[in-house]
């Protein structure tokens, strides 16, 4: 018996995307990954501009699986893996609001202020997503109290302020040359 699902499909072209846009974040993450922080010791990386250009030009749904997937992997293959399911949605949760944002009427990732804006609300959600399971974690796995969770995490808020600034400095110049080319979407 059929129900009435809807069925979402991949051809070629996505699967291909999804695939080498996660591979492309997950190596401009390891190759880039500085630790920063207090407890548990967080990362600093060139990967969030690989997201930013994701979101850019590949459609939401292939940035978001492509920019979950990579940063995952990153996670699963990291010392902390303990992270892998947050990053999964908070990485995931940046590129759905950075490419809905630059695709927000008539723009379609063109104009490079409409990007911005869009690159910067996904930096926030990131840095706030993070703020808040970071002190979970530090609470639940390493046994902290409650205030000095939050504190701890508050550590890293800096630096994942930078991690977007960077992201940003550097994905919305490569975006641009590439919608220019037309080599993707």
């Amino acid at each position: 018996m059929e129900g009435n699902s809807a069925k979402v499909k991949y051809n070629v072209k996505d699967i291909v995307q999804i695939s080498l846009m996660s591979a492309i974040v997950f190596v401009a993450t390891k190759l880039t990954a500085i630790p920063v922080g207090i407890g548990y010791k967080g990362v600093v990386h060139l990967g969030d501009s690989m997201i930013f250009i994701a979101a850019i030009l590949l459609s939401s749904r292939n940035a978001v699986l492509s920019s979950a997937i990579g940063m995952s992997l990153y996670d699963i293959l990291s010392p902390t893996p303990m992270w892998t399911p947050f990053t999964f949605v908070i990485k995931g949760g940046m590129a759905y609001i950075a490419s809905k944002i630059s695709y927000e009427k008539q723009y379609k990732g063109n104009n490079i202020l409409v990007n911005l804006v869009g690159c910067i609300s996904g930096g926030v959600w990131m840095v706030g997503a993070y703020y808040f399971a970071g002190a979970l974690i530090n609470h639940y796995l390493m046994k902290y109290p409650w205030n000095q969770s939050f504190i701890a995490q508050g550590t890293h808020i800096p630096a994942d302020i930078a991690q977007v600034v960077v992201g940003i400095i550097v994905a919305l110049p490569i975006s641009k040359i590439l919608k220019k080319a037309n080599i993707i979407r």
